[in-house]
């Protein structure tokens, strides 16, 4: 077959006409849920973005329960990084120190050993400098993890499995709250107090109504 006439056939395979208003509807719906999914928008189910669950996962397969010694930060986000979120450094870092913050969580995920910032806006020192393990409420969203009580999907490399969302026995969108802004939405949730959450959750047990 001449090769003009091969690449002719090529290009009418590959090639769709297309009208630009719908391509740019769909392709802008698909770049929405992307980024919706994969890192702005927290599952309701657990209350974590990507980021945050996987650095819980991540110190859970270090054992870093909060029995457990406290380690280096810079161990951890090497870890998240390695393994289930190649992205910058810094931002894992920043996420971790995060959740280690009373004044950011109201029910800290993560408890930290050395400087981690103040209120007053003083960044957390270098991740060599300190130090982490995860809190017993970080332990209670992981309760039963490998009792087949979740999905599990392919990690970036397909070399490990990790969890889509955590079993979460515990709300903790609603003790924590959480804000995300993505493409086309935002949320804005308050965090709550413990107690009240428990009676709110024994009413509506008691008045299904």
């Amino acid at each position: 077959m001449p090769k003009k006439e091969e690449k002719d056939i090529t290009q009418k395979e590959t090639i769709l006409p297309r009208e630009i208003a719908s391509e740019m509807k769909e392709s802008y719906l698909d770049y929405a849920m992307s980024v919706i999914t994969s890192r702005a928008l927290p599952d309701v189910r657990d209350g974590l973005k990507p980021v945050h669950r996987r650095i819980l996962f991540a110190m859970h397969g270090l054992g870093l329960t909060s029995s457990a010694r406290f380690r280096k930060s810079a161990a951890v986000v090497g870890e998240v990084l390695g393994k289930y979120h190649p992205h910058g450094d810094t931002s894992v870092y920043d996420a971790l120190v995060k959740m280690a913050q009373d004044f950011s969580y109201r029910y800290p995920l993560v408890l930290g050993q050395g400087n981690f910032g103040s209120v007053d806006g003083d960044s957390a020192a270098a991740m060599r400098y300190t130090e982490a393990k995860m809190t017993k409420l970080s332990g209670e969203l992981m309760r039963d993890l490998e009792k087949e009580t979740v999905e599990w999907r392919p990690n970036y490399d397909s070399t490990k499995k990790e969890p889509v969302v955590f079993p979460a026995a515990v709300p903790n969108v609603l003790l924590n709250g959480t804000l995300g802004i993505a493409v086309g939405m935002a949320t804005n949730i308050p965090p709550h107090n413990l107690s009240e959450v428990v009676e709110a959750t024994i009413h509506l047990i008691d008045n299904k109504d």
